[in-house]
């Protein structure tokens, strides 16, 4: 048994895990935390990462060839969600037309018209074609595109290296 190679697929495993961790929590706070709804694709984006979760939790317990498999299929899946990404960015720039079956979501259905009230003046209803939010000039799709990539990189080339 190589103790490097186990050691290497071990830490590929963890970033994985934390990283997809992160990156949902990051979504859930612009969610939850700042009223952001997400749309249709917002939504979608985030499926590679509940998987890649729990696959990188196999990676850190299972035999070597195993792992590289569990690491494997959360490289394909995040490559799939880079795209998916880079998609959404595109449509947000109108590079290309988004989806013509997305439009904002809706959160829990208020209580009372003073719930109501507050609500409308706290959520920020977002479409698949306009960017509800900018860090430098690079929107959460777009920013999920780069995450998606580097942690597909680093779960791909872990699996992949002898």
């Amino acid at each position: 048994m190589d103790y490097a190679t186990l050691l290497r697929l071990r830490r590929s495993a963890l970033f994985l895990v934390l990283g997809s961790a992160a990156t949902l929590a990051v979504a859930f706070y612009f969610q939850w935390g700042l009223g952001y709804v997400p749309c249709k694709l917002c939504l979608t984006e985030r499926i590679p990462y509940y998987a890649a979760i729990p696959l990188g939790l196999l990676a850190l317990v299972l035999p070597e060839r195993l792992s590289r498999l569990a690491l494997g299929l959360a490289a394909l899946g995040l490559l799939y969600g880079t795209g998916l990404s880079v998609y959404h960015a595109g449509a947000e720039w109108a590079f290309w037309p988004g989806p013509s079956d997305c439009g904002g979501g809706t959160g829990a259905a208020p209580a009372t018209v003073t719930d109501f009230r507050a609500t409308l003046e706290t959520t920020r209803v977002a479409d698949c074609s306009t960017a509800a939010w900018r860090l430098f000039g690079v929107s959460l799709a777009g920013w999920n595109a780069v995450v998606a990539f580097v942690l597909a990189s680093v779960s791909g080339t872990a699996a992949a290296k002898r």
